[in-house]
């Protein structure tokens, strides 16, 4: 097992069949745009098109690199990446370029509290690595490296790049663990499950999912992973000995176990793209550990989610009807079962406050280093964070787009919510115009 920092180097590719409906992969050159989401910083990709372009923001992340790593050499490295952008479009980073660079996108992603570990963060190198298959496994590693029996770690695995003339490798879920939304009849009704995931599971569905026998409120997801060669996506089930979850239940209130909730220990985003000195990578998942505020706040507790705020206050026995405050009540309830729940199954979780503290330390080494820190206060400083945070006390300038940084494409986004605004089924995906995209996520705390 590697220690947590430490780079990962890619492993051997091996061939293996894909299972799948046919889908027309989209058009590429995607175009990015504007969405919520911890750890990305998540505004518009820079444009990097053409090789003069490409050329210019790899320079300025060579200078970057080679600066704060205290390196010599830098020259002939900018006349090695000029040439190869010269003749093919793009070029290839070290891995201890392309470790640099993931790490810097955390530390540059202004909506997420977390970034005072972005110096920890473990980079896989498996950018020879672009099939369905191949990923598939790779994955299924992801999740055993960063879960790590509990003791999350924080780890980026960065597939193929992007290439001028062909479509990207991408994942299309948002997450690598997240719960499938049931609906009674197709395209609406009642939901079990996530009913933010209920287009995306009508989307599995058409492409030959069809669940467990029983299906209940916490059934996985499958994976969606896309190549670059036109062929069929892969569709391939998450294997349950890799997902590990924490049932959830209250040091006080018996009674709150038998509403028999339960959440993964793994936060693991898979549909950003990774940007690197003009490079982009639209296959890097990205996972961490969870602030409890992001279950116990949104995941669980918004109308468009798992709504169980009602459910906690009948537990309660609250008045609903005339104490303003019940919302406030249950919600504190939940969020202390679920730090209770995962601190009991020996899973690395952080609260508010802690995450608060470490924030402003992070800023104070920043600001003493002469980097600029940016930042989202509306994002940095969630419910139930309060005025005696440190974070909550100051502002921070929102940068423009970033590079090295995480962006969310609007194909990505679309892939993500089962949608496509040019066709239903038969998948026919073009490339959506560029456009800001809604969300409801709460802030990912890696």
């Amino acid at each position: 097992m590697k220690s947590q920092g430490e780079v990962m180097p890619a492993a051997s590719p091996h061939a293996g069949h894909v299972n799948g409906t046919a889908v027309t992969t989209p058009s590429w050159p995607g175009t990015l745009a504007n969405v919520a989401g911890c750890p990305a910083g998540q505004l518009a990709s820079p444009t990097t098109t053409g090789a003069d372009a490409v050329a210019t923001a790899g320079e300025a992340f060579l200078r970057r690199y080679f600066t704060e790593a205290g390196l010599s050499g830098l020259e002939q490295r900018l006349v090695q990446m000029r040439r190869e952008v010269a003749e093919t479009g793009t070029w290839w980073q070290t891995t201890d370029e392309l470790t640099f660079g993931a790490r810097v996108a955390w530390r540059n992603a202004e909506r997420c509290i977390g970034r005072a570990r972005w110096s920890t963060l473990a980079v896989r190198d498996l950018r020879e690595l672009s099939t369905p298959v191949q990923i598939r496994d790779e994955l299924v590693r992801h999740l055993d490296l960063s879960t790590n029996g509990g003791a999350i770690r924080s780890v980026i695995s960065v597939f193929a790049p992007d290439a001028p003339t062909t479509p990207p490798v991408r994942i299309w879920n948002a997450q690598l663990i997240r719960y499938a939304g049931w609906t009674e009849s197709p395209g609406g009704g009642a939901v079990t499950g996530d009913p933010d995931q209920a287009p995306f599971t009508d989307l599995v569905q058409h492409l030959g999912w069809h669940g467990p026998p029983i299906r209940t409120a916490f059934d996985v997801l499958p994976w969606v992973i896309q190549s670059s060669d036109h062929t069929t996506p892969g569709l391939f089930p998450v294997p349950a000995e890799s997902v590990l979850e924490v049932d959830l239940h209250h040091p006080e209130h018996r009674w709150f176990a038998r509403l028999g909730l339960r959440w993964p220990a793994l936060p693991a985003i898979s549909n950003l793209t990774l940007q690197v000195g003009g490079v982009s990578y639209s296959c890097a998942p990205f996972s961490g550990h969870y602030m409890a505020s992001e279950i116990a706040a949104r995941n669980l507790a918004d109308q468009h989610r798992y709504d169980q705020l009602p459910a906690v206050a009948r537990g309660l026995r609250l008045d609903t009807r005339h104490d303003a405050l019940w919302r406030d009540k249950s919600l504190i309830v939940l969020h202390d079962a679920v730090l209770h729940s995962f601190r009991a199954a020996g899973v690395r979780i952080s609260d508010h406050h802690r995450e608060s503290r470490g924030f402003s330390q992070f800023a104070a080494r920043e600001e003493a280093a002469g980097r600029p820190v940016f930042g989202d206060w509306t994002w940095l400083n969630s419910y139930p964070m309060t005025p005696q945070d440190p974070s909550w006390g100051r502002y921070y300038t929102m940068p423009g787009p970033q590079d090295p940084g995480l962006h969310l494409s609007t194909m990505a986004a679309a892939l993500a919510r089962g949608t496509n605004p040019a066709a239903r089924l038969p998948w026919a995906v073009t490339e959506p115009p560029d456009s800001p995209q809604p969300t409801h996520e709460g802030p990912r705390q890696p």
